[in-house]
C-alpha cells in the first residue's frame, strides 16, 4: 500500500457546519449500503463538501435489487410496481436513480464491487475476474416497527450482509487509499435504522480503516458516523405533526405521521460521546431535495416545510411522513 496520507481535519463556518479542509486533498468519501441513502443520510453533507469544491466520492454496496417500490398513482413511480421482485431491472432502475441524485449533490460515485482491493491477496475471492467473482447483492429487509427494519427471512446466500467482511473491507480499503479523503463517513454500528446491509456496510467501513492503519500509513481518514441527537428527532417530529403542509399531505395521501413518543431508530442517540460535527441543511436544501425526487421508487412526496425546527417532509414505503431536519450530526470515531 501506498504510504504518506496526511492528517486533515474540517473546519467550521460561522453557522458551526463542518466544511472540508482549505489544503491538501481534503476529500470526502461516503459508504452506503443502497441507493438512496447516500442522500437520506448524508445529503447534506455531500452536497456542503462538493459545493466547497473538494472531492468527493459516494461507495454504494448494492443496487438495491430487493427493495420495495412506491408506485402509488399520482406518484413519480407509478406504473413501475412490476420492478418489485425483478432484481435486474430494479438495479438497473435504481442506477439511474443514483446517477440523477449524485449528480445533484455534486459527487462521483462508484459501486464498491467494481473497486480493486488494496492488495492481490488469494483470500479475496471476490475479485474482478476470480473465480467465483460476483455482484455485492441486496439482502432485503422487513420492517420490524415504525422505521426500523432487520434482517429479511429469506435473504439468499449472495447477500451482502452475507458476504465475507475482508472482501469488501480490502475493496474499499484500496478506494481510500487511492483517494486520501480527509472523512470517511458512513452509518453508526446499528445501520441507522436496522438493515442489515447498513449495518455491515459500517462493518466493511471500520474494517478497511483497520487495515489502512495495520498496514503502516501514518494516518488515516476520520471516520464519521451519521447519528442525530434524540431530543431533536422527537423535536422534528413535534414539528412535522404541527405542519400544516405534513397534514394535508398526510390526509391527502393516506400517510401516518411519526409519534415523536414511540421508540426511536438506533441512529438516534441519547447521549453523543465525544466529538460531534454538524452540517447545516439549509444552504445545499435545493440539492437534497433534488437528489431525493431522483429515487423516485424509494422517496415520495417529497415537499418543503415551513415549521420551526425542519426544512421539509418525504416518505419511504412504511407510509409514515419523515422530517428534513435542520442539521446532519456526525459523531467523530476515536482513532484507533
Amino acid at each position: 500500500m501506498r504510504r504518506g496520507y496526511r492528517t486533515a481535519t474540517a473546519a467550521e463556518d460561522a453557522t458551526g457546519t463542518a466544511l472540508p479542509p482549505s489544503g491538501g486533498e481534503g476529500g470526502l468519501v461516503v459508504v452506503h449500503a443502497h441507493p438512496d441513502d447516500e442522500t437520506l443520510s448524508t445529503g447534506a453533507l455531500v452536497a456542503t463538501w462538493a459545493a466547497a469544491g473538494r472531492p468527493v466520492t459516494v461507495v454504494t454496496c448494492t443496487r438495491g435489487e430487493r427493495g420495495e417500490v412506491i408506485a402509488l398513482p399520482g406518484t413519480t413511480s407509478e406504473g413501475l410496481a412490476a420492478l418489485e421482485g425483478d432484481g435486474p431491472a430494479l438495479a438497473a432502475r435504481r442506477e439511474r436513480e443514483l446517477a440523477r441524485a449524485t449528480a445533484a449533490l455534486g459527487a462521483d460515485q462508484v459501486f464498491l464491487d467494481q473497486v480493486m482491493p488494496a492488495a492481490a491477496d488469494g483470500a479475496v475471492r471476490d475479485a474482478p475476474g476470480a473465480p467465483g467473482a460476483r455482484r455485492y447483492e441486496d439482502s432485503g429487509m422487513e420492517w420490524v416497527r415504525p422505521g426500523v427494519a432487520g434482517p429479511s427471512a429469506d435473504s439468499p446466500p449472495t447477500a451482502f450482509a452475507r458476504v465475507a467482511l475482508d472482501g469488501p473491507a480490502l475493496r474499499l480499503a484500496g478506494l481510500v487509499e487511492r483517494l486520501r479523503p480527509a472523512v470517511v463517513a458512513t452509518y453508526e454500528p446499528g445501520g441507522g435504522y436496522g438493515h442489515p446491509d447498513h449495518v455491515r456496510a459500517h462493518e466493511v467501513t471500520v474494517r478497511a480503516l483497520a487495515l489502512l492503519a495495520a498496514g503502516g500509513a501514518p494516518a488515516v481518514p476520520e471516520l464519521w458516523q451519521a447519528v442525530a441527537p434524540a431530543d431533536e428527532v422527537r423535536a422534528a417530529r413535534r414539528a412535522l405533526r404541527a405542519s400544516r403542509e405534513a397534514r394535508a399531505a398526510a390526509a391527502g395521501h393516506g400517510l401516518t405521521l411519526p409519534d415523536p413518543g414511540e421508540p426511536l431508530p438506533p441512529f438516534a442517540k441519547e447521549n453523543l460521546p465525544g466529538t460531534t460535527e454538524r452540517v447545516d441543511v439549509a444552504p445545499v436544501l435545493d440539492r437534497v431535495l433534488t437528489a431525493m425526487r431522483a429515487h423516485a421508487t424509494q422517496i415520495q412526496y417529497v415537499t418543503r416545510a415551513r415549521g420551526a425546527g425542519i426544512l421539509g417532509f418525504y416518505a419511504l414505503s412504511n407510509g409514515v411522513l419523515a422530517p428534513v431536519p435542520e442539521r446532519e450530526t456526525y459523531l467523530v470515531a476515536p482513532r484507533a
